[in-house]
């Protein structure tokens, strides 16, 4: 079993950028595809990014396309998102998740294929 445990939020200025980072620990990193979700103050969990065991498939929402970038080192046990162009709407909890039992080219948008997800770490935006 998989343990995750994110980093790198904080507040920050709206067309800033901030790295999260996701450490992995328990498991055979390279085993999971991994994603990046959020949660909004009164609103549902919704995909951010997600990325394949071996880093070079990945899959965006469309609201963050184009700013934010996902990837992963698996010799590190760590998945990161790097976040651009910030706006005041990516404020959220940004939580990691892992889906294992998956093929080399696996990704999903849907949560429900992550058995494993962290704590999650605040990103505030302010105007």
């Amino acid at each position: 079993q998989v343990q995750l445990v994110e980093s790198g939020g904080g507040l920050v200025q709206a067309g800033g950028s901030l790295r999260l980072s996701c450490a992995a620990s328990g498991g055979t990193f390279s085993n999971y595809a991994m994603g990046w979700f959020r949660q909004a103050p009164g609103k549902e969990r919704d995909v951010v990014a997600t990325i394949n065991r071996g880093g070079d498939t990945t899959d965006y929402a469309d609201v963050v396309k184009g700013r934010f970038t996902i990837s992963r080192d698996n010799a590190k046990n760590t998945v990161y998102l790097k976040m651009n162009s910030l706006k005041p709407e990516d404020t959220a909890v940004y939580y990691c998740a892992a889906a294992e039992g998956v093929n080399w080219w696996y990704t999903s948008r849907n949560e429900n294929s992550y058995a494993y997800r962290g704590q999650g770490t605040q990103v505030t935006v302010s105007s």
